[in-house]
């Protein structure tokens, strides 16, 4: 089992790499890092089945399009994304598979309308992990004050996150401080935002946070909605 976490500096995204038996899967890829992906695709020997992503971005633009263009790859998003060109779309539960190993879908909204995160189940005595999209971040979470975004929702979603077990580890879409990984327990005792009382709370806490808008968005999210296409 392979998991590379791969960086694009002008938006702190993380993008990532699974692959088990020769079989991969890229969560949340970047147009602009196209030509990276498909050199360690070709120099690790692997073939790339589906690239996904976690919602609609508004701070980069997607591969969707161009992986698949350029590999044969399958590409999906969540119901109820809005884009019409993907070759598939996932829901709550669903299984994911590559290789022996299988990744599952769980519908989060909140920072979107269409967020999801993906909980790769455990072998042996190895955590689950957790790829948690915008949702979930270290120390954070994600905004909710556009594209849908429902600051109860998210604290719902955030409640389902946290039934994960403790030793969980979390691989979020974003970090602006150099931070790579944390844990389901990690995230619970630490995250400032999840130490409000309740749903009513955090919605508070999250209208107060007043953040510019994203730079790219009037671009990234009618790109995205056409899988990469500008």
């Amino acid at each position: 089992m392979l998991i590379r976490q791969l960086f694009y500096s002008q938006s702190s995204t993380y993008s990532y790499l699974l692959a088990d038996q020769g079989q991969a899967v890229l969560i949340d890829p970047v147009r602009d890092q196209l030509d990276d992906y498909l050199t360690l695709l070709r120099e690790l020997e692997l073939q790339l089945l589906m690239a996904i992503d976690s919602h609609t971005h508004a701070d980069h633009i997607t591969a969707l399009g161009l992986l698949r263009e350029r590999t044969g790859c399958a590409t999906g998003f969540g119901e109820p994304n809005l884009a019409s060109c993907a070759s598939f779309t996932f829901h709550d539960g669903q299984e994911l598979r590559f290789g022996q190993r299988t990744l599952t879908a769980w519908y989060t909204p909140g920072h979107t309308d269409d967020s999801y995160c993906f909980v790769l189940a455990p072998e042996g005595q190895e955590p689950a992990c957790l790829f948690s999209g915008d949702t979930l971040l270290i120390r954070g979470t994600g905004r909710t004050d556009f594209q849908n975004g429902d600051a109860h929702a998210q604290w719902a979603s955030l409640q389902c996150l946290l039934s994960l077990p403790d030793s969980t580890l979390v691989y979020p879409a974003h970090d602006y401080k150099g931070w790579t990984c944390s844990s389901i327990g990690e995230e619970r005792r630490h995250n400032p935002r999840l130490q409000v009382a309740d749903a009513d709370e955090y919605a508070q806490l999250m209208a107060n946070l007043k953040l510019a808008e994203p730079q790219l968005m009037n671009i990234a999210v009618p790109a995205n909605r056409a899988c990469g296409k500008i």
